[in-house]
């Protein structure tokens, strides 16, 4: 893959009369390689995890509470976790070979490679995104009112409590380093998971609702998109200060960086692809499609399709960029 570049400049120019493309379109930016139907899955998916040893991709699908385990080679759906209380944020551990279900119920699940429960923490409420910190394998939990919670994977016990001015939607991690979105409070905090402790906070000003969050890979820079107004913002991650400010889609859930461009995944039915010359392109999704999960190891952008009119599915899209076909 080549090596991120940054936006800063980029972003003030994206999006206004950005260029529409259909995903089969073999120009497109980004090309629908495959269908993976859900069958029997109604309502709102959120977010997905990969398997990157087996092929797996699990979905978590919240309104249907269940969480479907695809297989990616055949193209098909093998097992299913039924049952569950609002299922939003799952995460693959390679090393434990175990998944984890972060549930609205505030359930903090775990099950073997059978799908066959282990442990259960209860969070209290409300438990959603889920990040595992690559340096040692703790499962963090965005959830409640305003809190992160260290998971210990092994003992399914809680090492560390991270209390946060609001209720965190998305975050990443960057070593100790947590940034992480708080909405109800306006803000983007900055936090040392380690410690348990919040290092600063970053007002958002007249831009409220900002859910999806990227790190780019040298921890200089942080991407978030804003739904009011919409917007899509590089923040230095020193000083807090907004570097650039460009258009975006008013429902993103996900961005991802992927080579020289970003991937916002938007609910109205289309991806916008941002590159860093400044050159945008839509790419037509479905109504609804608000989710998704790029696999820099497969080089493909999955997002979740709910059923509208057709039956909710996963799509496979593959990068088409200049400089990266292969």
């Amino acid at each position: 893959m080549k090596p991120w570049r940054g936006l800063a400049t980029a972003l003030l120019l994206a999006l206004p009369g950005c260029s529409q493309a259909q995903p089969t379109d073999p120009r497109s930016p980004l090309v629908l390689e495959r269908t993976i139907p859900l069958p029997d899955t109604k309502g709102r998916i959120d977010h997905l995890a990969v398997d990157l040893t087996d092929h797996r991709l699990f979905v978590a699908e919240i309104a249907n509470g269940t969480v479907d385990e695809v297989d990616l080679e055949a193209g098909k759906v093998i097992g299913r976790i039924a049952g569950l209380g609002e299922p939003q944020g799952v995460a693959w551990l390679p090393s434990e070979r175990q998944l984890v279900v972060a549930c609205g119920d505030g359930s903090v699940r775990f099950y073997d490679a059978d799908r066959r429960e282990l442990a259960r923490i209860e969070l209290g409420d409300d438990a959603d995104n889920v990040r595992v910190d690559p340096r040692n394998g703790h499962v963090i939990v965005g959830y409640g009112k305003g809190a992160l919670a260290t998971i210990d994977p092994v003992r399914h016990t809680v090492l560390v409590r991270l209390a946060l001015p609001g209720h965190p939607e998305g975050f990443r991690l960057f070593g100790s380093r947590a940034y992480i979105n708080i909405p109800d409070d306006g803000s983007v905090v900055a936090a040392d998971i380690d410690q348990g402790r919040q290092l600063v906070r970053w007002p958002t000003g007249l831009h409220r609702l900002n859910f999806p969050l990227a790190v780019e890979p040298s921890g200089k820079r942080i991407v978030i998109a804003y739904r009011l107004p919409a917007a899509l913002a590089t923040i230095d991650t020193k000083s807090g200060q907004t570097l650039s400010l460009g258009s975006a889609c008013g429902d993103a859930d996900d961005l991802f960086l992927a080579y020289d461009h970003i991937l916002l995944v938007c609910g109205a039915g289309h991806v916008d692809v941002i590159g860093a010359n400044g050159g945008s392109a839509r790419v037509q999704t479905s109504g609804g499609a608000r989710t998704g999960l790029y696999v820099p190891e497969l080089d493909r952008l999955f997002v979740a399709v709910p059923a509208r009119g057709r039956p909710a599915a996963i799509w496979a899209l593959k990068p088409n960029f200049p400089g990266n076909q292969h």
